[in-house]
């Protein structure tokens, strides 16, 4: 067994933090016990005030699931911008992937999950309903990062 979590380049870890945090149900990762927050945490561990200077300690850059199932993911601080295709990206299946409902059900089901994901800032980069009972959304994080909702 390998431990792992999820890292993610940001710009603004903290809002794709949060973003993250409503699109798939996590909660804040809390930082290590002794330290009342994680900028408290990165300065203990050496990191220097000024790479810290936009993180306050209501901040937060690391998310978890409320059931320990599942990976954590951290929001890593970046300086460049995304550019390119991502090589990798998250599937949303607010439908469970259950093939036997309806396809009316299913658009239903991924359109107002679409609507509430672009309500925290995300947006639409396009409909794939080419495939007969089918219907995905390819969509943007806040920072232009991919992912699909099915």
């Amino acid at each position: 067994m390998v431990l792992w979590h999820l890292t993610i380049d940001a710009n603004d870890p903290t809002r794709l933090a949060r973003f993250w945090q409503l699109a798939l149900g996590y909660e804040p990762q809390p930082p290590p016990d002794g330290h009342a927050s994680w900028r408290a945490t990165y300065l203990a561990w050496g990191v220097p005030e000024d790479e810290l200077a936009d993180m306050t300690d209501d901040d937060y850059d690391r998310i978890q699931p409320p059931d320990g199932h599942g990976p954590k993911i951290w929001f890593q601080i970046v300086p460049e911008t995304k550019a390119g295709k991502n090589r990798l990206h998250l599937d949303l299946y607010p439908t469970l992937r259950d093939r036997s409902l309806p396809i009316e059900e299913r658009r239903r089901l991924v359109d107002t999950r679409v609507a509430e994901l672009v309500a925290a800032g995300a947006s639409i980069g396009r409909v794939n309903d080419q495939e007969e009972g089918y219907y995905a959304v390819l969509m943007h994080d806040p920072e232009g990062n991919e992912f699909c909702v099915a």
